[in-house]
């Protein structure tokens, strides 16, 4: 089902897509008090993406010597050229320590690569500590945000389905309640664990550390508690040194949902004794974005999800018509357009190009400009009517007197038009062309 059907099948519910609607924007002013505050943050800002430049313009470099800082620390590390190499590598890790019952924190890249399911059809038990991602998992559904995995539900959905997993009291919506239901729920899977997995925010190629930033600690207690610690990380997430570091924490909280700083930003540097740190470093089509001198940027990526809460087609659509193989919004637009443009057209043309995405970015992501190239690259996957309008619509527009013909032959058709058909009254068209109106108002000056 393409992005425009299932964005319909979204809108069907007209009541809970102006929720949705409503309850991304917030997130959105909330990010932008957050950022007027701070009164270098356009600086920060400019630091950012010329780290990121930097970084992605000597990939091979700073993900080498992250590996030999981190193997150097103690950590074992492993190469994923694809999503079925990481599902494999981590597969082999927990079946070599027997391992049954594992405890994931949230993770866009093990998503992406579908780790959950491969893993549950080889007999191990996955919960997902994040609650968010705790919620969607019970229910059977993907995330519809980067940061907020469960943004697209109200509390009476969350309140449902605790009542069918949980055995709270049916009806219950008090999000306190709910809240210490799901915590004595994970309490019990923590405890029990025998390993622990979890994504990586940022890696810090001159030290050999790896950095995860949660709001709820459930990251902290996953890698802690098991023995057993497997950090899932794309090649993209390393930067330089550690000095960059606060420059990233000061942009990513405030854009993703106007805190100041995440409740819990942990670096990993080293196993404690007794226990094990594995790395899998990502690549699953990520140096094909890297090779592609107009898509690169893209892999600057800090998954805030600002893009997402600015943007109109996503607020409205939900982030579930974005497809299950790539990331929803703007930024999974583009990433999964670098890697497939025919493949993933539609979604290149679910934009209003208005900009607001690409002027939100904390590392300045030129994402309009990426949508407006997919589209030309996917052009070749349109159907004919679509490429005899853009044909016609060429034609006509490259010469303004044929443009000003074909605009008068437009305005006597849509007078006639509606008794030919029988169809409605559509609305009156003014007797001054446009061209005629700005003239006058020129020689009125």
């Amino acid at each position: 089902m393409s992005h425009p059907d299932k964005a319909r099948q979204f809108q069907q519910d007209a009541e809970r897509a102006g929720w949705h609607d409503g309850a991304v924007w917030h997130v959105r002013a909330r990010r932008d008090a957050a950022a007027a505050a701070v009164t270098d943050w356009n600086a920060l800002r400019d630091h950012a993406a010329q780290v990121r430049a930097h970084t992605l313009s000597r990939l091979d470099h700073y993900v080498a010597q992250l590996a030999d800082h981190a193997v150097a620390n103690g950590a074992t590390v492993h190469w994923a050229t694809d999503a079925a190499a990481l599902r494999t590598t981590v597969g082999e890790l927990l079946a070599k320590a027997r391992v049954r019952r594992v405890v994931k924190s949230k993770s866009m890249l093990t998503e992406e690569c579908g780790l959950n399911a491969h893993l549950e059809t080889t007999g191990v038990e996955v919960i997902d500590t994040d609650l968010g991602e705790r919620i969607v998992q019970l229910r059977g559904e993907r995330p519809s945000h980067i940061v907020m995995p469960a943004l697209h539900l109200k509390r009476g959905d969350v309140g449902d389905t605790f009542h069918r997993h949980m055995r709270t009291p049916p009806g219950e919506t008090d999000p306190t309640r709910l809240t210490r239901a799901a915590r004595h729920d994970l309490r019990g899977r923590f405890l029990a664990a025998e390993a622990g997995i979890t994504g990586v925010n940022f890696a810090l190629a001159d030290s050999g550390t790896f950095v995860v930033c949660t709001n709820e600690g459930n990251a902290d207690l996953g890698a802690h508690l098991p023995k057993l610690h497997i950090l899932c990380m794309g090649i993209d997430k390393v930067i330089p040194r550690q000095a960059d570091l606060p420059v990233f924490l000061r942009l990513l909280a405030r854009s993703a949902t106007g805190q100041p700083i995440t409740a819990y930003t942990s670096l990993f540097k080293q196993p404690a004794p007794g226990t094990e740190m594995h790395v899998v470093i990502v690549d699953n089509g990520r140096t094909t974005v890297l090779r592609d001198g107009q898509m690169r940027p893209a892999l600057g990526c800090i998954r805030c999800g600002a893009c997402l809460n600015t943007c109109p087609v996503y607020r409205r659509s939900g982030g579930h018509s974005y497809g299950a193989d790539s990331l929803p919004g703007p930024i999974g637009a583009v990433l999964s357009g670098a890697r497939d443009a025919r493949k993933h057209v539609d979604l290149a043309h679910a934009s209003t190009l208005c900009g607001s995405c690409g002027a939100v970015c904390p590392v300045k992501v030129p994402l309009p400009a990426q949508l407006l190239e997919l589209r030309r690259r996917g052009a070749g996957a349109d159907g004919w009517k679509d490429k005899a309008m853009r044909a016609v619509l060429g034609h006509v527009l490259a010469h303004p007197e044929r443009a000003r013909w074909w605009g008068e032959l437009g305005a006597r058709v849509q007078k006639v038009l509606p008794e030919a058909v029988g169809g409605r009254a559509l609305p009156e068209v003014s007797a001054d062309g446009f061209r005629d109106g700005v003239k006058g108002l020129l020689e009125g000056e």
